[in-house]
């Protein structure tokens, strides 16, 4: 199955197989109603290696049953005294998120959102995003995954609370219009404890949708995100936030500012690890090499015509004569002349009938034989 093509944004980033990690600052709701928080929060982004931040939006009305909406809620994560007025509180009209977008898109980033319901896919639709983002919530809800590729817009897929039933289903779906999805694997457990993040299970998605897979980690700690690098994820996202300790639950498992600042770092740190993919000596590998590789020597002080033994021969730095792995081929040899203790053996002191070919091969490539590689 062919992978999708990389994904190109007006604001410059690039997503897809072969580039760099998308880092996604999952803003969701953390700025608990405050536009002025918002901001804040996609300045810091910005400031801290993000490539793009992420809002939620929802309708209320669209979203929930009245009863829902009337529910009481309590507690010391809630923001009203009903789940409606909590939700309704957390919300950002689309007026702000219309001025959210201008400025991060001023810092050169990408603003995206998560629909939860028809009206919200439409209002984001209608500002321009340049992505769509279907939460884990929503992966099986039909009616927006058609309203989501009807678009024509790309989309991320977040794959929590899914099996691989629901997720066939989904990404059948999407295909219907257009290929450009890219499937976020997650476990929306907050926090997600780290045995259960299953960063295998990137590549079992790859190979089953040939589609870019990414990672939305919910862990309390960085180092799950940074081994996922090793899985070549294509997004990365992670909620983001000022203060771990303000009500609600996902400043929990978000990144303040500085936290994120050194995921980045060590993201772009553990790609560029994963460039090489063949076994080769590097340059600096080969000038240690000279140093603290071993050359064959001579044990002691010999007289020519003497036939050299194994106690005749010792391994001695530098590394700049015979490679110790010729030594078997030099055992048996014939001295051409007199040699003195700790003097580089030589092919050319040698008569060496019963030499291999490789090592008379080596002695006509000098440089060859001295470097040991």
């Amino acid at each position: 199955m062919p992978i999708a093509p990389i994904i190109r944004l007006r604001s410059g980033h690039a997503v897809g197989p072969g580039c760099p990690a998308f880092l996604v600052a999952e803003i969701g709701n953390n700025h608990q109603g405050s536009l002025e928080t918002a901001r804040e929060m996609v300045r810091a982004a910005a400031a801290c290696g993000a490539n793009a931040v992420k809002f939620q939006k929802r309708d209320l009305g669209a979203l929930f049953t009245r009863a829902g909406l009337d529910a009481p809620y309590g507690g010391a994560n809630s923001f009203g005294d009903t789940y409606g007025r909590h939700r309704a509180a957390l919300e950002l009209s689309g007026e702000a998120l219309a001025e959210l977008k201008t400025l991060a898109e001023s810092l050169g980033l990408t603003f995206f959102a998560s629909a939860w319901d028809a009206p919200s896919l439409r209002l984001l639709a209608a500002l321009g995003v340049e992505l769509l983002k279907i939460p884990s919530a929503d992966l099986v809800t039909v009616p927006l995954l058609r309203l989501a590729g009807e678009t024509g817009l790309p989309v991320i897929l977040s794959t929590g609370m899914s099996g691989l039933a629901d997720l066939d289903m989904a990404v059948a779906e999407l295909r219907r219009f257009h290929e450009r999805i890219v499937i976020l694997h997650c476990n929306s457990s907050y926090p997600c404890p780290d045995e259960q993040v299953g960063l295998p299970v990137m590549d079992v998605l790859r190979r089953r949708y040939g589609l870019p897979v990414g990672y939305s980690g919910h862990e309390r700690g960085l180092g799950p995100t940074i081994a996922a690098v090793a899985f070549a994820p294509v997004v990365i996202e992670r909620h983001f936030t000022l203060d771990r300790s303000l009500p609600g639950t996902d400043h929990q498992v978000s990144l303040t500012p500085e936290a994120f600042a050194a995921m980045a770092d060590m993201v772009r740190q553990a790609e560029a690890a994963m460039q090489v993919r063949r076994k080769q000596i590097f340059p600096g590998e080969a000038a240690a090499a000279v140093k603290l590789r071993k050359s064959l020597v001579f044990a002691r002080d010999l007289p020519a015509g003497h036939t050299v033994g194994p106690e005749d021969l010792a391994c001695k730095c530098p590394g700049t004569g015979l490679t110790p792995a010729l030594g078997d081929a030099v055992v048996g040899s014939r001295l051409l002349a007199t040699v003195r203790q700790d003097e580089a053996v030589r092919f050319d002191i040698l008569a060496a009938p019963n030499v291999p070919d490789a090592a008379a091969d080596l002695a006509d490539r000098p440089a060859k034989a001295l470097s040991g590689f």
